[in-house]
């Protein structure tokens, strides 16, 4: 029997629903929660992430803005225009949008970030109250993944999770927040021995390794919850016949755009598992709607009880 689908379009729709509720509510007590999104050069990725990001901000009832310095920004430069926005109020969360242009360090730029406006959840305050189980921001992708699970009714205290990457951004918060969960976290990396096995232990597997279909399903415990965080584009014919050969549907979409993604797991793993995530449509749209999470939270945390926020409205907001 095929896995499960795990629908992340259907769970996105339902947060920003929650979302725009939340900031009409936030409204009628004169508070508007407000990003700013800060794209330097003319990356074509990135500007699609972050007009896409501005949209929902304004189908939600956010305020948003876009600033979009120039190509040859300094570091100094960006630091001083993150600074600015460290000051507006009306501006309760900055995103950085990288890749920044290669002379800008952009470890600095995200430090620079105010903690209580970093969206991202990329600074150190942030990272340290996650892995102290204290409220705050969280990176957005691995907030998604636990939605996914939590809306999807898959338990997780308890459970054997098994993490496959460790990055910053995805890998080692999404293992926090598992382990803040109560389940039982295994990370895994290029130097794991017996990644195969290990991974099988695992009654929730997150693959975000960045590697395409690595995951196969001999990775995989049968019945099995597997998240796919990976987004992959295959180009190629011979690489979308070792994926796809007989997906009429996957033909239809390669042949009239010249690609098709593919995530980090296999699709032969769909007759393994009990549960699994697809790409696209998957993890992916899930990223958007916990950013505007993010940013009501921000706007809560900071600026709630100027606004005459009750108490009690205020800590729900907060453990968003």
């Amino acid at each position: 029997m095929p896995a499960t689908v795990l629908d992340g379009n259907r769970i996105a729709a339902a947060i920003k629903a929650e979302v725009a509720e939340q900031v009409k509510n936030l409204s009628l007590r004169g508070l508007k929660p407000g990003l700013a999104a800060v794209l330097a050069g003319h990356n074509p990725a990135s500007e699609i992430y972050v007009r896409n990001k501005v949209k929902t901000c304004e189908a939600l009832g956010l305020f948003s803005e876009k600033i979009t310095p120039p190509e040859n920004i300094t570091t100094e430069e960006m630091l001083a225009l993150i600074a600015g926005l460290n000051l507006r109020d009306d501006i309760d969360g900055i995103l950085v949008q990288l890749p920044l242009p290669r002379q800008v360090d952009s470890k600095r730029v995200l430090l620079a970030v105010d903690p209580a406006k970093d969206v991202d959840g990329f600074h150190p305050l942030n990272v340290g109250y996650l892995s102290t189980g204290r409220p705050g921001l969280v990176p957005c992708t691995p907030c998604g993944v636990i939605e996914i699970l939590r809306r999807s009714r898959i338990p997780i205290e308890g459970q054997e999770a098994v993490v496959v990457g460790r990055s910053d951004i995805v890998g080692k918060p999404v293992a926090m927040l598992l382990t803040n969960a109560n389940a039982t976290v295994t990370i895994c990396h290029s130097r794991t021995r017996d990644l195969p096995g290990v991974c099988r232990r695992g009654d929730i597997l997150i693959a975000a390794i960045g590697k395409t279909g690595m995951i196969t399903p001999e990775f995989v415990k049968p019945g099995a919850t597997v998240i796919d965080v990976g987004i992959n584009r295959i180009t190629g014919r011979a690489e979308f016949d070792k994926y796809f050969a007989g997906d009429a549907k996957r033909e239809a979409d390669f042949a009239a755009k010249g690609s098709t993604l593919v995530g980090d797991v296999h699709p032969k793993v769909a007759e393994v598992a009990g549960a699994l995530t697809p790409v696209p449509g998957g993890v992916g749209p899930l990223t958007i709607a916990m950013l505007m999470v993010n940013t009501v939270k921000a706007a809560a945390m900071r600026r709630g009880a100027r606004h005459g926020l009750p108490r009690q409205d205020t800590e729900e907001l907060k453990a968003l």
